[in-house]
This record gives structure tokens, sequence and C-alpha cells, in this order.
């Protein structure tokens, strides 16, 4: 059930409708371009290297493409689990190079049934649009919030936010469970943030 409508989630949405525009509105080559060039970025961040297994996600419609950092991951020896998305919330499987996905609810690719849930301790996290706080907007249901929140109760999480760099806004008005991301990546370079 959807939470009850306030004066941000109205702004949110429109401020998700404008910046998913912009990304739209990218060419599939600057896309293309853009994904590798975040995912270098990306792999370059210590602690990152140091997480066993970490949490991605398998890219729809036009959503930056984190599968060429998953390639880098796969690389070095560092185990990879995507989410699947449950009455529960978001639910991590691991995913080997080459394994044969399921189709999920909103479009999504998702990791088999059958195989284990895993707590990851960092995570490649979609969004909508983003702020220089480290302030994310998602797609509105609030999955990655929760598996933030739930993650972190095992220990630290490490959270790196990937998008394209048109999908930065001013200031995303966020609402009080809304967490900074600890890291924010474009195909520009790490996005320095301030503190809020």
């Amino acid at each position: 059930m959807a939470p009850h409508s306030s004066p941000e989630r109205s702004l949110k949405a429109s401020l998700r409708a404008e910046a998913l525009a912009r990304r739209d509105a990218l060419s599939p080559e600057a896309r293309a371009v853009g994904s590798l060039a975040a995912a270098e970025t990306i792999a370059a961040i210590p602690q990152l290297a140091q997480a066993p297994l970490v949490g991605a996600f398998w890219p729809i419609r036009s959503e930056i493409d984190p599968r060429p950092l998953i390639e880098r991951l796969f690389a070095r020896g560092q185990r990879v689990a995507l989410p699947k998305v449950t009455k529960q919330g978001l639910v991590f499987r691991e995913w080997r190079a080459g394994e044969e996905l399921v189709q999920g609810g909103f479009g999504l690719s998702e990791p088999r049934d059958d195989l284990p849930p895993l707590d990851p301790t960092a995570l490649i996290v979609p969004l909508a649009a983003f702020d220089r706080a480290g302030q994310r907007i998602g797609y509105g249901a609030g999955y990655y919030d929760q598996a933030i929140e739930r993650l972190s109760q095992n220990g630290p999480v490490l959270t790196v936010g990937i998008a394209f760099s048109v999908q930065e806004i001013e200031r995303v008005p966020a609402e009080p469970h809304d967490r900074p991301l600890d890291h924010l990546v474009t195909e520009t370079g790490p996005v320095p943030l301030r503190q809020s």
C-alpha cells in the first residue's frame, strides 16, 4: 500500500519524471559510453574492492548499465548478487556470469527463486534523480531504502549510487527515512558530495 500523499511526495514525483525524461533523451551510444566510464570509476573505489559480495542490478529502460561494472567485479574475484522484488522487499541472490535470469515484475530480470538469499555488504544503487548531498529519488516504491535499512542491521553497508549526470537536480526533498548514499558516480566521474 502506498504511503499517504505529501507535498514532498508530489514534488519528488515531478522531479523524478523530469530527470527520467532527460535520461531517456540520451542516445544509446552516449548511454553505452557513459556506462563504461562509470564502471571504471566505481571499480576504483577502495571500499568496494574489499566487499566479498556486491549487490548490483540488471538495467531496465534507459538506466545506466551496471553490467560493465559487474564484469570488472567478476574479473577480480568478487561475487555479485542481484535483487528480486518480493512482498517482503528486495531479496538478493547470487548471480554468476552466464546464468539465465528470469522475468520479474516491473520488466526486471531477476535470479532464480531456488537460489539462497544472501546479504551483500555493498550495494550498487539505481536511481531516478540525485543531488550533491548524496540523496536520491528512486522509482517511488521505497525498495532500496528498505533494503539498505535491513542490510545495515548486520553491519555497515557501502552504498554507491550510479546514474547519468543529466539526472542531477538541485535538491532532493528528503524525508526522515531517506539515507544519503556513501558515493555517487556518473559518466563524468565521482560526484563530490557536500555535507548536508
